[in-house]
């Protein structure tokens, strides 16, 4: 098949490229997705997006006229594709559910103790060669304290094994829970009210859909324990970022850790250093000793990316065959669509 892939970063074409090696053609273009450059995907039988692709009915629209009849989506987030519009279009649609959960575990419980441990300001501090040791600096042991997950599938579950590790007391929220975790590692399923009460240390890693949009808002933030730490490495959506910064600036939340940012379409992924801050509430944040912001570089490993492109090079590998992909992704109570 002849893919265009849109939104390519640098880190991504060795790796698409070896996993499609003889069986696809890939065009690489840096735009993003839009209805603006849906023409790019001309003579293409597919495409492949990213999280800031804009793959709404009208994009899908244009790229069906085009001759498009796939879009493989290189992420577990698929919220920027209307899947409504693409199955009336006549498009298939698949994603990649999962490629490393470790690699996203593991990027939160950095910024936890990241942030725990005052490493930015000691790195501060010490480029200055000042090597005092004072009140700021000090932190607390990970061991014995409450975490909340909310949302406990593959990465949860791979957080709450590392948590468990360090000795820490779970507490889960999830419409689904998993008995394996209980039984493994203790964790406790407990309402959503009661993990902010309780936790000492919050970790959002829910999917991103009109039920979970703002589901950390004021009235959740508020109930949250004097100085919690809330890390968000899921969807920047499901928290309300302005809230967060009032219960900064209250000294309800006492650090802020997130990889991900609901504003952040357009603004992640690309270098605006030489531009003025066009976001308010983002530049306080990153003005405030106790938070701490990545961009969206969580998946960021090379097991990830193997695992993300792997898996997309399948997808397109079926639909070459005429067949559904293995992660094909359908409107909510839809059947899946009939075999070209």
């Amino acid at each position: 098949m002849h893919v265009t892939v849109y939104s390519t970063f640098a880190f991504e074409p060795d790796f698409l490229s070896a996993a499609a090696a003889g069986r696809h053609r890939l065009h690489f273009v840096e735009e993003a997705l839009t209805l603006a450059t849906a023409e790019r995907a001309a003579g293409s039988e597919a495409v492949a997006v990213f999280t800031n692709d804009d793959a709404s009915a009208p994009v899908l629209a244009r790229l069906a006229e085009l001759g498009v009849r796939g879009v493989a989506v290189r992420a577990a987030g698929h919220d920027q594709v209307d899947l409504a519009a693409a199955q009336r279009l006549g498009l298939r649609v698949a994603n990649v559910p999962e490629y490393s959960p470790y690699a996203i575990a593991e990027h939160a419980v950095a910024l936890m103790l990241a942030l725990n441990r005052q490493l930015r300001r000691a790195d501060e501090q010490l480029r200055r060669f000042n090597f005092r040791l004072d009140q700021q600096l000090v932190g607390f042991d990970l061991h014995g304290k409450t975490v909340g997950i909310i949302g406990c599938g593959r990465i949860g579950g791979v957080l709450a094994g590392i948590l468990h590790g360090f000795g820490c007391q779970l507490l889960g929220y999830d419409v689904q829970p998993d008995a394996a975790l209980i039984h493994r590692y203790g964790l406790r399923y407990v309402p959503l009210a009661e993990l902010c009460a309780h936790a000492d240390i919050i970790s959002l890693h829910a999917p991103l859909t009109p039920a979970t949009r703002h589901l950390l808002g004021a009235e959740q933030l508020a109930a949250c324990k004097p100085g919690a730490m809330l890390i968000n490495t899921g969807r920047g959506g499901t928290l309300d970022t302005r809230a967060a910064l009032a219960a900064l600036r209250a000294g309800r939340l006492g650090y802020l850790g997130l990889d991900v940012y609901e504003h952040e379409k357009g603004l992640f992924f690309y270098d605006h250093s030489q531009q003025p801050a066009a976001d308010p509430v983002l530049a306080e944040l990153l003005t405030l000793p106790n938070v701490l912001v990545t961009g969206h570089q969580a998946f960021l490993t090379h097991e990830a990316l193997s695992n993300i492109a792997a898996t997309t090079v399948e997808n397109l590998d079926a639909w070459a065959q005429q067949q559904p992909a293995p992660s094909e992704l359908y409107p909510a109570e839809a059947a899946p669509l009939a075999q070209p």
